[in-house]
């Protein structure tokens, strides 16, 4: 049973920004907030904690019986030392761990076994194991890596363990010919503490590889020191958390930063507890979020914009789950990509009618930064703001085009990439600043503190016939939006065109009111054509409406690089793969496929 407790808003750090003006048109910012004290990593902060509250539960996972299975900060704290003693009995702990499968009380052990003694994890996302057909990207990371250890959990992973692992150990307790965790577990000795305090901030604690939204996935080197550093800068603009131990209910992938980096450290840093949810943004399976909910009651929730679209309207029909979810919450938080303002809207209308004082926020980073490098730590109504800097974080506003590139220089930025040396000129500008390829601007042009507004990637804008930018970044939520919940996704098309127009997929409820053609039937027809138009109803010129849309049957291919497990479309890549549909939007007559304005 929980307690019912009547929370208040966070208390945020108050925002204090300088801003200086630089050469050719740059523009400075910096919290006037120094950064404090960090320790060196964050296993160091983790081994303190877990001898502070030892009997506190730190994670919870669903067994095969669909119970709870709980460990506490102790218990975790233990099974971490034994598998990191196993490591270094098998002279596993100067190679990099290779960790396949998802999202689990044994993945947590082994991440932070190995980090204990300074061996790189590398997760990769189960999809890459799971839905792809010849694993070519895992064999890639295989040989960019070399990992020591391949760390398979269930039998599903036997065929990519086939594929990749060679004559490597794999660790699983479910495939044949494996190690098994109490195989390599042994009796912690002081080689075990004797690694740790050896660590340095400069070392490597994780390879995340990038998930080629916008290029070839690259192995991001995350040090110690900026893993532990965006901790501390998110604990400054978050003082809340010294009194109160976060809980979060997450599915989020720790093969990515924001769930791997962002969320994990925020519970180990902080003191609290993490409920792996083993549901997911997707029909039959969101419904286990719902259920989760009523048992973890989050005190901060985080999510993608995909996982509040499915989750909303469990919440909007079951009074008891928005009462489960908003009873401790303290903020809503979505980051990965822009949040249609419609959503935004539905969940903070959710939230004063269960009389919540739950705010939305968001922040804005990328693998190379920790993840964290701005945060809105103030309240906002717009769903497009980032926030301002973390403490200890500089940003420069690069003019490009008719655009601003943000970059970034700070403690969490990385040294680099994996093995590709000759890629830190490109990445790094003159100044030293990491060239993040994303547009943002001011959103009140006189004052700093309120805020950056994100204004897309740079490299999927393009240009119409007449030499007009469209910003693919601002428009695709302008159009979700304007469609009311019917679009699960958008591919912005029209690329040296006399129009903007538009690849779209449909929520799975409404998957059937297309033909297999994917002819739409007369009402869907109308309603599509009807967000068209509450789309270009909101003003602007040509670049700033959509035209026409067609609907798209199949969904976006993970192998050919459409999309990420974590549910980002690659915007290019589908355009450049479905030649055919993107050419059928411009065809004349208007073809019965196509929706018109």
């Amino acid at each position: 049973m929980h307690d019912e407790v009547t929370v208040g808003a966070p208390t945020f750090a108050p925002p204090r920004i300088e801003a200086e003006p630089g050469p050719e048109g740059r523009l400075f910012l910096r919290s006037a907030e120094p950064l404090g004290a960090y320790p060196i990593s964050v296993v160091h902060e983790f081994r303190a904690r877990s001898e502070a509250h030892p009997e506190r539960l730190l994670v919870a996972e669903r067994g095969r019986d669909g119970e709870w299975v709980r460990s506490t900060w102790g218990e975790l704290r233990a099974r971490a030392d034994r598998l990191a003693q196993g490591l270094l009995d098998h002279g596993l702990a100067d190679r990099p761990v290779l960790i396949l499968s998802g999202n689990s009380t044994l993945h947590l052990a082994v991440t932070l076994a190995a980090m204990t003694v300074g061996a790189p994890v590398v997760p990769t996302s189960v999809a890459y194991s799971l839905q792809s057909k010849d694993f070519a990207k895992l064999r890639a990371m295989v040989e960019l890596t070399g990992p020591g250890l391949v760390v398979a959990e269930e039998a599903a992973f036997a065929p990519a363990v086939a594929a990749v692992a060679g004559d490597r150990p794999v660790l699983s307790g479910e495939i044949e010919g494996a190690v098994t965790p109490e195989e390599l577990s042994a009796e912690p000795t002081g080689d075990v503490a004797a690694r740790c305090a050896a660590l340095g901030r400069a070392d490597i604690a994780k390879i995340l590889f990038t998930s080629g939204s916008t290029g070839t996935p690259k192995g991001v080197l995350n040090t110690h020191g900026m893993l532990a550093a965006n901790q501390q800068q998110l604990r400054q603009v978050w003082p809340f958390l010294a009194d109160e131990p976060p809980v979060l209910l997450d599915w989020l992938p720790w093969s990515h930063t924001f769930g791997g980096n962002h969320n994990v450290n925020l519970v180990l840093c902080n003191g609290g507890t993490l409920w792996i949810d083993d549901g997911r943004p997707a029909p039959g399976l969101v419904e286990r979020t719902v259920r989760n909910l009523a048992d973890a009651r989050p005190t901060l929730y985080f999510n993608v914009p995909a996982g509040y679209a499915a989750l909303l309207p469990h919440l909007e029909r079951d009074r008891d789950a928005a009462r489960a979810f908003l009873s401790r919450l303290r903020f809503g938080f979505f980051a990965a990509a822009a949040l249609p303002q419609q959503l935004w809207d539905r969940l903070t209308d959710l939230a004063t009618a269960h009389g919540s004082a739950m705010r939305m926020t968001t922040s804005w980073g990328l693998t190379e930064s920790s993840p964290a490098a701005t945060s809105a730590h103030f309240p906002i109504t717009r769903s497009d703001c980032l926030g301002v800097p973390l403490p200890g974080v500089e940003v420069a506003l690069v003019p490009v085009g008719e655009k601003r590139e943000i970059r970034l220089r700070g403690p969490n930025v990385t040294p680099g990439y994996h093995r590709r040396p000759e890629l830190a000129e490109e990445c790094f500008d003159e100044f030293g600043f990491f060239r993040t390829g994303d547009a943002v601007a001011l959103a009140e042009p006189d004052d700093p503190a309120a805020g950056l507004v994100f204004r897309g990637r740079i490299a999927e804008d393009f240009k119409l016939s007449t030499g007009t930018f469209v910003s693919v970044g601002t428009l695709r939520p302008r159009l979700l939006s304007a469609a009311r919940g019917l679009l699960s996704d958008a591919v912005i098309c029209g690329e040296n065109g006399d129009r903007v127009t538009a690849l779209v997929w449909l929520h799975a409820e409404h998957a059937h009111r297309c033909d297999p053609e994917g002819v739409p039937d007369d009402a869907l027809r109308a309603e599509l054509a009807g967000a068209l138009a509450r789309l270009a109803a909101e003003g602007g010129g040509a670049s700033q409406r959509v035209d026409r849309v067609a609907v798209l049957r199949e969904p976006p291919a993970l192998d050919a690089g459409e999309i990420t497990d974590k549910g980002y479309v690659n915007q290019r890549a589908v355009r450049e793969r479905r030649r055919e549909q993107v050419a059928l939007l411009s065809r004349e007559p208007c073809p019965p496929q196509v929706v018109e304005r």
